[in-house]
């Protein structure tokens, strides 16, 4: 009879991915620890620092092919239970990593504050200049006291002074009266009152207050983040991020629609990881900068689909298969209580209109950004993250599509992958003669064979690659002759360095050190996510018919950290002149700032995302075609004319002459037969 140690459970963490089978009996933490998870431990596992802690998932995660729940872990002992009285007790599905012991299949997140090297949220806020004009404003207004002789009452008078002073005559919420008269009692008859666009009162205050604040929220798939604004002078007083929570149910997002699909109460589950994140981040941003949450009045929300419906607590479920209808598409405002979120109680929220069920208000904040409807330029506009959406046109005519490139990009399914923190490599040069390696990394301002890198590397060293990193990796090796234009790693090349070691019966090439290589399973992995968002523009390009593009801007963390010449030489977009290629910056998140500070820019996007012509591209035959073209480096069917532009220094570059016959794709699943891998 097999014994407990010679079982194994499967265990997987998120948000880092790693996995891995174990001996039941195993602590859970040592597991953690043997595959690279980051978690931190300040007491050597004896239960007393608590930074340990993690969440067991619970129920069916397909994706990875596991049930887990509390009972795959040990009780919790005498030691978590001394913990708990010492500090507050730990919350249901909370154990401490040191203490738990492995007794079948898991699935634990790794929450923030567990984290040794917390994920670097590159989503500061745009600095370019807003025209203020506030959908909600401040009033002070000074009111006729209380007196024996004269009728009415205390909110007459108050409207009546508002009207007379101001020329308004808004809405007076019921839910404000238990205050009303306290107020202007404590401001001896003068107040301040907050109104939203000009019709409703959203909170009064006694004597003269000087401002007001907002929220612009960027809720993404794997991120979220907040930049709390001067509502009357529009500046940003702080921009935070946090990782989204909903990533342990499944980093891509059809991943969690398949969660809602199998567990009737995943919908519910899925609203409250995301308005639970949204309420701390809030409350988080405001502490950092000294403002009372009770001063926020308005959120803007951009957001894809799916998570804007989760948000506003919408089952996904009809997106996750054809016709992928959206509940809503218009924009929507609703009490900022309704979703949860402890501010004013009168605080509005608004959530940007949807263009598509698969191209979301993130996208529609891009629009309001970069104003592509304003040139007669075509530009192209793509918002790079878990999935790929999509914006091509100008003044006369827009489209837009979503491609699901899945997370490569950001680091996940690659062997050394992982998310933009400290150590992490996001920078690679590779001599063409030599084949040596230059890293730099997350945290240091140094290149690898600079004096001073050791010294100056993050404590935790060098700990992994990068989005931005991989892909100056491949683009770099194929540069340097180690990667054929099909995208095989050539072990023909083994006796130029001892970096390029069998691996199987294919190669991988040491980047740095043993930990981070790049291997074949890699190069396909970031071969698929470029060739899906390169057909996907293929696909907008043909149906706007133009050959070519005036502007491209790359939008969204990683667009915005990746050098636009790799972009270019890996084929992601089209062929362009450099110059005209940047990053857009938070562009989704600078888009919810618009709409938070300027009145007349809810009606201009709510108007524009109607004229978008909507191209799906599950459905559309060419979409396989020009993927299965684009697997190539840069792509099959077209040379990279502008190589030598892109790459001055380099004395030899890749012949880009379209090859006669290309070597067979493989590890794809026919669009035909399976959804996409992400949507919204």
């Amino acid at each position: 009879m097999e014994s407990q140690a010679e079982r194994q459970a499967r265990v997987v963490f998120t948000p880092s991915g790693r996995r891995g089978r174990f001996p039941l009996g195993k602590p859970l933490l040592q597991a953690a620890w043997e595959l690279g998870v980051d978690i931190a431990s300040i007491c050597g596992g004896r239960g007393l620092c608590g930074r340990c802690r993690v969440v067991c998932g619970e129920g069916a995660f397909p994706k990875h092919g596991i049930v887990s729940g509390p009972e795959h872990l040990s009780p919790a002992g005498a030691v978590e239970t001394r913990f708990g009285e010492r500090n507050r007790p730990l919350a249901p599905g909370h154990r401490l990593s040191c203490q738990a012991v492995i007794e079948g299949d898991l699935l634990i997140d790794v929450p923030p504050e567990s984290q040794v090297h917390r994920q670097v949220v590159r989503k500061a806020a745009d600095p370019r200049p807003i025209r203020l004009d506030p959908v909600i404003r401040l009033y002070l207004v000074d009111v006729a006291p209380a007196d024996l002789g004269e009728s009415g009452s205390d909110l007459t008078r108050l409207l009546d002074g508002l009207h007379a002073q101001w020329g308004l005559r808004p809405e007076f919420p019921a839910a404000l009266l238990p205050d009303l008269q306290g107020a202007l009692r404590a401001g001896e008859w003068s107040v301040t009152v907050a109104v939203h666009q000009d019709a409703e009162i959203l909170a009064v205050w006694p004597g003269f207050k000087e401002s007001g604040h907002g929220v612009a929220i960027d809720v993404g798939s794997t991120t979220i983040a907040a930049h709390l604004c001067d509502l009357g002078s529009g500046d940003v007083l702080r921009s935070n991020g946090m990782m989204n929570p909903q990533i342990r149910f499944g980093e891509d997002l059809m991943s969690r629609v398949s969660h809602v699909m199998m567990h009737p109460e995943g919908s519910d589950e899925l609203t409250r990881e995301v308005r639970r994140a949204v309420n701390e981040l809030v409350a988080g941003t405001a502490a950092d900068a000294g403002v009372d949450p009770r001063d926020i009045l308005g959120l803007t929300f951009v957001c894809n689909p799916i998570m804007h419906h989760l948000l506003l607590g919408i089952s996904p479920v009809e997106l996750g298969g054809a016709p992928f209808a959206l509940a809503v598409e218009e924009s929507v405002h609703l009490p900022a209580r309704d979703l949860g979120i402890a501010v004013n109680p009168g605080a509005i929220a608004y959530a940007l209109p949807c263009i598509a069920g698969h191209v979301g208000a993130d996208t529609a904040g891009v629009m309001l950004c970069e104003q592509p409807h304003r040139s007669g330029a075509v530009s192209l506009l793509v918002d790079i993250g878990t999935n790929a959406e999509i914006v091509l046109g100008n003044d006369r005519r827009l489209l837009a599509c979503s491609s699901p490139t899945g997370p490569a990009f950001e680091g996940a399914q690659v062997s050394a992958g992982q998310r933009a923190a400290p150590g992490a490599i996001e920078r690679v040069r590779i001599d063409p003669t030599t084949l040596e390696t230059r890293i730099r990394v997350i945290g240091s301002d140094l290149w690898s064979d600079e004096p001073g890198f050791g010294d100056a590397l993050p404590a935790q060293g060098v700990t992994g690659i990068c989005g931005s990193g991989i892909i100056e990796a491949v683009v770099e090796m194929w540069l340097a002759g180690i990667l054929t234009r099909d995208g095989v790693i050539d072990g023909e090349q083994a006796s130029r360095t001892p970096r390029l070691v069998p691996d199987g019966r294919t190669f991988s090439f040491a980047i740095h050190g043993e930990n981070v290589t790049v291997t074949q399973t890699d190069v396909r992995q970031i071969q698929l996510a470029k060739a899906a968002l390169h057909a996907g523009i293929r696909l907008l390009m043909d149906r706007l018919e133009v050959d070519s593009v005036d502007r491209i801007r790359l939008a969204g963390a990683f667009g915005s950290h990746i050098d636009v010449r790799y972009a270019m030489a890996l084929g992601m977009i089209p062929d362009c002149a450099p110059d005209a290629v940047s990053a857009a910056g938070n562009a989704a998140g600078h888009g919810a700032r618009i709409a938070l500070l300027n009145k007349a820019s809810r009606r201009e996007i709510e108007s524009l995302v109607k004229r978008v012509e909507k191209v799906e591209t599950a459905i559309e035959p060419k979409f396989q075609e020009y993927f299965v073209d684009a697997m190539a480096i840069p792509h099959g069917t077209h040379t990279l004319t502008r190589l030598g532009d892109l790459f001055p220094d380099r004395a030899r570059l890749p012949d880009t002459t379209v090859p006669k016959r290309s070597a067979p794709v493989q590890g794809r699943r026919s669009r035909r037969k399976a959804l996409p891998s992400n949507s919204g």
